[in-house]
């Protein structure tokens, strides 16, 4: 209780502070002052959002409209009625004006206890919270009046005497709140003065007493509060006479003596003068301005008109009240937020696996069942049973928190599977830019084609020396023609004949022909150089040097075509590394192949270079 006591008074200093900075004790005018400061507390509850329909609904969904009026609330219960009442404020309101709702709970309710509990007993009464919230929330003042009313009434309609005493107690106490007791304190001579000559005071009465102008002066602030809402955004296009601002906004006052004299609210209220013009002098209060046309056709207007175009305060009410609906039928506001809530999870729960479908009927069904049986019960209780009330409304309360945070899951769960679907039907990143590995895959495969263009053009190199020596050996047949004479035997035989196959000593002379010695070559070479004309010699090396140079031009283009089609290959499929070490593989094969070629190349040269010796004549 010594801490609450502490946060209490802690709070209250920080808003008496902020409600200092604004400077209202300047204001010379009581009445004005009292309505100012008022307004700063019902602004900075964020109370002027409410009205006085929002409040009754409160008060019926915490059960208050069945109790007593002298029944006690604690502070723990109060503080729940103030906390629907602001919740269910932020639920209307977008989303872009939120207020912050803990801070608003704190600051009424240490304002009310500071107001009604000053001694820190921690209890108000029903009467007097129905009193307080009803005079300093927003909305229209007959509205306010008409709910007052029917709490100080009697079936009949007739007010109470007694219960008007009270009420006035009690809302005097909002200005004695804000420190202007002096100004506003309750007397009984004030409760006295506002119906003395009334006997039965009915609801028009009681509007007309109110509502006039002027009102009774113990409650002349009320109206005042209300005029103060209305005209806070008014625009007035005229300049202030003493601070020379070029527009006013709020109320603009008139002096009736000084010509065209206008003040804005703020010098008016703190006394502010100029030239001739003196705080004596009668004001009159505008809030709103007409053009001098507009005002021209309504003096005319107003002439002409044999009638009276004075409109009444307020509409007329029977003076027998209504009787009040019966109840018994009707959903309350609880039950109808806990079956919007059942609705909303059956809705979302659909969205689910269907694994939980029997899981979440069984619930929702639960749910129903224990409605269902809340409902049974409650009609079989007395409404002023408050335990059971209090005990219902806990529970009814803790089940809608459970379905709020069950829809909140859902909800999460749909959002996790909607992003979840977005980025599966996002197409794929390339995987090259990705992976490492295969980057370097594709610069050493890159590598290797350069080596592999540098080794073609190694052999191109190759072939074009071969066609040389080609051409070198053409010549030299041609030079040794059938004309030439032939060499002495002696010459043939001191020269030695250079064989592929090795004797077996250095001395030993070889036993076989020439022509064996060249059964290693092949059998279309023997042929070649078998007992026959030169001419066919000749022609069959020529032709054996043509399908030579053919072989190598085919070997060049297949490799080139294999090289661009292993390059657009490589570029359309570098997800697939099996086929990149299948394209490898070839390329060693290919490298075997030329190896092959560049080997027979070195033969068929030994070949022309034996020919030679071996044609010359014995």
């Amino acid at each position: 209780t010594l801490q609450v006591n502490s946060a209490i008074k802690t709070t209250n200093l920080m808003f008496i502070s902020s409600l200092g900075a604004q400077d209202l004790d300047s204001i010379r005018l009581s009445t004005y002052r009292t309505a100012c400061k008022l307004r700063f507390v019902q602004k900075k509850c964020n109370l002027h959002l409410v009205d006085i329909w929002n409040v009754i609904e409160a008060f019926r969904e915490n059960g208050l409209n069945t109790m007593h009026l002298s029944a006690e609330l604690a502070v723990a219960r109060l503080e729940v009625v103030l906390s629907t009442i602001l919740h269910q404020l932020n639920k209307r309101m977008p989303t872009t004006h939120q207020i912050s709702v803990e801070q608003s709970i704190s600051l009424l309710l240490n304002f009310l206890l500071a107001a009604y509990d000053p001694e820190g007993h921690g209890k108000i009464s029903v009467f007097v919270m129905k009193m307080a919230l009803a005079t300093i929330c927003g909305g229209k003042i007959l509205d306010k009046l008409r709910y007052i009313f029917s709490q100080i009434s009697d079936p009949a309609g007739i007010m109470v005497p007694s219960q008007f005493d009270q009420f006035l107690r009690e809302v005097l106490k909002l200005p004695m709140a804000v420190f202007e007791g002096p100004s506003f304190g309750y007397t009984e001579q004030a409760a006295r003065s506002c119906f003395a000559q009334q006997k039965k005071v009915s609801l028009n009465t009681f509007l007309d007493t109110l509502m006039s102008d002027p009102s009774p002066q113990c409650l002349v602030w009320l109206p005042l509060m209300h005029r103060l809402a209305n005209v806070e955004n008014v625009f007035h296009p005229v300049e202030c006479s003493y601070c020379h601002t070029e527009s006013m906004m709020g109320f603009r006052y008139r002096c009736q003596q000084c010509h065209n004299y206008q003040l804005c609210q703020d010098c008016f209220w703190r006394g502010h003068a100029s030239g001739s013009h003196s705080n004596q002098h009668q004001m009159k209060e505008y809030t709103s301005w007409k053009s001098p046309a507009k005002k021209l056709s309504h003096v005319l207007s107003k002439s002409l008109s044999c009638a009276s175009s004075r409109e009444p305060l307020h509409p007329m009410f029977p003076e027998t009240p209504e009787k009040p609906l019966n109840l018994a039928h009707i959903v309350l506001a609880v039950l109808i937020v806990l079956c919007f809530c059942s609705l909303i999870f059956l809705l979302t729960s659909l969205l689910e696996s269907s694994n939980h479908h029997d899981e979440e009927h069984s619930l929702i069904a639960r749910y129903a069942a224990r409605l269902a049986a809340d409902a049974v019960v409650r009609n079989q209780r007395d409404p002023t049973d408050l335990p059971y009330s209090l005990d219902t409304n806990k529970q009814q309360r803790q089940l809608i928190a459970e379905l709020e945070s069950k829809n909140r899951e859902i909800l999460q769960e749909i959002q996790r599977l909607r992003l979840q679907h977005e980025e599966a039907s996002q197409p794929p990143p390339d995987k090259g830019q990705q992976n490492p590995t295969l980057l370097a895959e594709l610069r050493h495969l890159r590598q290797r084609k350069d080596e592999l263009e540098q080794r073609m053009s190694t052999l191109q190199e190759s072939r074009r020396e071969l066609m040389v020596q080609l051409e070198q050996l053409m010549m030299l047949l041609k030079t040794q023609g059938p004309g030439s004479p032939r060499s002495s035997p002696s010459h043939t035989v001191n020269r030695p004949i250079p064989t592929p196959i090795h004797s077996d000593s250095a001395g030993t002379t070889p036993t076989h022909t020439p022509q064996d010695s060249l059964m290693g070559v092949g059998g279309d070479v023997q042929e070649a150089f078998a007992q026959g004309p030169r001419r066919n010699l000749r022609n069959d090396l020529l032709i054996a040097a043509d399908s030579i140079t053919n072989t190598m031009s085919s070997l060049v283009k297949e490799l080139n075509s294999e090289e661009e089609s292993f390059e657009n290959n490589l570029e359309r499929q570098l997800e697939d590394e099996l086929k990149l070490e299948e394209l490898v593989k070839h390329r060693q094969e290919t490298d075997e192949t030329c190896m092959v070629s560049f080997d027979f190349k070195e033969i068929l040269c030994n070949f022309f270079i034996f020919s030679n010796h071996f044609l010359e004549p014995v």
